[in-house]
């Protein structure tokens, strides 16, 4: 039988918010949790950031799905492992800890890992143990765009489940070629195996994100499924992307995940459009060209994280998570060395006052000026 995508229009107003996500939950969840279960909703819980940000899921979204969880007779774990700033400070700052008062549940940071084998290139695999040890994980993405990744949204959303400084490790090993991370991406996610993926669509964000380089764009969905690649793949195309060019996408597609046996259904049909001007980062490749030209082509071609010093405070958060090291302190500026550059853009992505953007070098600018790009 085909999975269902299921979409319904939603906002932030909690009276109308919970109904909605008891429906979708029971859509995808029906019966599968038992009394007693351990169940473990992973947000995105980037950084310390306000929900008015569009950069971390919705609290409310998250009181929510714990309340579903509840009503079943589960036990609530609410976990991830933030890019930046301390799980405490995180759950804070996005209104979590307030959203839920109340309510018996726990949270969580990952904070141990536990090694799992893989049937793709990367054979082995460490991940949160309380993840992999959970009855049940529910995962609860934002619905972002990415400058590497294009969108991150129900696969992208599980490499929280890679503990602390794990992360920026495997950004180094596969940061330079945007398809091997997104190889990787699916690896993580078939590894977690989530029973349910929703996605805060409500307030979504485009242009640079995922964090606050981006820009807030009301959607007002709410999107759920079984199956997290085929519910990207419905959301591309609701976007008016061609799905390939989101590499995670591709990678199922190459992987023989997405096969287009899917329906959607809910409150708008499959060829809806949520938004036909939704700005996503060029979708630009990083590994191009003649071998011994690769770096030349890489350094000089593809758009490079460069400083706003207006904004920038110089508050370390870059240079500490840079995975190539290729950023440091020069008196009041920053420095980015472009020859160790592995273009993963953490910078962007943890800056916490978007002091970091991706453009296009000289001599990129030119040649997309000559072919009219």
């Amino acid at each position: 039988m085909p999975e269902t995508v299921y979409i319904r229009k939603a906002s932030y107003d909690y009276a109308r918010l919970e109904p909605v996500v008891f429906e979708l939950l029971e859509d995808t969840l029906a019966g599968r949790i038992t009394p007693g279960m351990n169940v473990i909703l992973k947000p995105n819980l980037l950084a310390p950031v306000a929900p008015q940000t569009a950069i971390a899921t919705h609290p409310l979204i998250v009181r929510a799905a714990a309340g579903y969880v509840l009503s079943k007779g589960g036990r609530v774990t609410i976990s991830d492992s933030p890019a930046i700033g301390s799980f405490e400070r995180v759950i804070s700052a996005t209104g979590l800890k307030e959203a839920l008062s109340g309510l018996n549940v726990d949270f969580r940071q990952f904070s141990t890992s536990a090694e799992v084998s893989s049937d793709g290139p990367f054979k082995r695999l460490e991940l949160a143990r309380e993840a992999l040890e959970a009855g049940l994980v529910i995962n609860l993405p934002k619905l972002k765009t990415h400058t590497q990744m294009t969108l991150t949204a129900g696969v992208k959303n599980l490499f929280g489940c890679v503990v602390g400084m794990k992360k920026p490790q495997w950004h180094f090993r596969t940061g330079v070629d945007r398809q091997m991370f997104a190889m990787l991406l699916l690896e993580i996610y078939k590894a977690i195996s989530p029973a349910a993926t929703l996605v805060d669509g409500i307030m979504a964000m485009e242009g640079h994100g995922p964090g606050k380089s981006g820009t807030p764009r009301q959607l007002g969905v709410l999107l759920a499924s079984k199956d997290a690649v085929r519910l990207d793949w419905a959301i591309a195309k609701m976007l008016g992307l061609d799905p390939e060019i989101v590499p995670t996408c591709k990678a199922a597609r190459e992987a023989g995940l997405v096969p287009e046996d899917f329906i959607v259904t809910g409150d708008v049909t499959a060829d809806t459009l949520l938004a036909a001007d939704f700005k996503v980062p060029d979708p630009e490749g990083l590994v191009f060209g003649p071998g011994p030209m690769k770096g030349f082509l890489r350094k000089h071609l593809v758009k490079q994280p460069v400083e706003d010093p207006g904004l920038c405070k110089l508050c370390g958060e870059c240079w500490k998570y840079c995975p190539a090291h290729a950023l440091e302190k020069k008196g009041r500026r920053l420095s980015f060395d472009y020859d160790k550059c592995v273009r993963c853009y953490c910078c962007l992505e943890v800056c916490p006052q978007g002091a970091i953007s991706a453009r296009h070098t000289l001599l990129g600018r030119l040649i997309g000026k000559l072919f009219g790009k």
